[in-house]
């Protein structure tokens, strides 16, 4: 923890009713009187607060933002049964949750509230911006559209038959979960060789090895979850959020 902010973990409710767990990050010699501009921090996908999102929170509050990371719906800290679980519909709404939570600080002018989306969540961001006009610009880290890469594969690989194949894949696995089978997991991989494809060997090499490891990124999630990002283009109307910056 850097000696020129605080931290505290707070807790908020999504339209859900699932309690969004999170880390809100203030600059030591704040004046909690007046009001000021604030950073929301979205964490790549499959990682938690305590990695990236907070390097990027801490950063932010130092150079004077209220800022604040926070754990999806499902994931780390946050509530939501059963774990893993992985909705781009529910994941843009705790970025607006957020935007509840923050703007309501007496401390925080809810003019000035932006959005950093890391990895996967730059995507997610980007979705609440464009019908969640309380966010005021938006910045993204390494964005990653996962309704994208779920729906036609990596850089447009996925063929019209594979693509049909796995969603019959997934619909066979929703009959055996239904009757109390296994819950099957997407994952990284748990190592790598020359085989292995470059966005893997990426995550790997960051969610796998001790500088980014946490115990509650385990960057599962689960398999019939595919189904929704499929069938929800997060991009869709990233035209509507001119003129605020992107």
């Amino acid at each position: 923890l850097s000696n020129k902010v605080t931290r505290e973990k707070v807790s908020y409710r999504n339209r859900y009713g699932i309690d969004i767990v999170a880390d809100l990050y203030l600059p030591k010699e704040m004046d909690i009187n007046k009001k000021h501009p604030a950073i929301i921090v979205g964490a790549p996908y499959g990682g938690v607060k305590e990695q990236g999102a907070g390097i990027y929170a801490q950063k932010m509050a130092e150079r004077g933002f209220v800022a604040i990371a926070f754990d999806e719906s499902y994931n780390g800290e946050s509530g939501g049964n059963p774990r893993r679980i992985s909705s781009p519909e529910i994941f843009v709404e705790d970025f607006s949750a957020t935007v509840d939570y923050i703007g309501t600080r007496p401390f925080v002018d809810r003019n000035k509230i932006g959005v950093i989306g890391i990895c996967g969540s730059g995507g997610f961001s980007i979705s609440a911006a464009q019908v969640d006009r309380r966010i005021k610009a938006v910045a993204t880290v390494s964005m990653y559209d996962m309704s994208r890469v779920k729906s036609e594969g990596f850089n447009g690989s996925l063929t019209a038959d594979a693509r049909n194949k796995y969603l019959d894949q997934i619909g066979e696995q929703r009959w055996k979960e239904f009757e109390g089978g296994e819950v099957i997991m997407n994952e990284l991989p748990r190592k790598i060789d020359e085989h292995t494809d470059p966005i893997s060997r990426e995550f790997f090499e960051y969610y796998r090895v001790p500088r980014g490891f946490h115990p509650n990124a385990t960057t599962e999630f689960s398999m019939t979850s595919d189904f929704s990002f499929m069938n929800f283009p997060l991009m869709e109307n990233i035209k509507t959020i001119s003129p605020r910056p992107i």
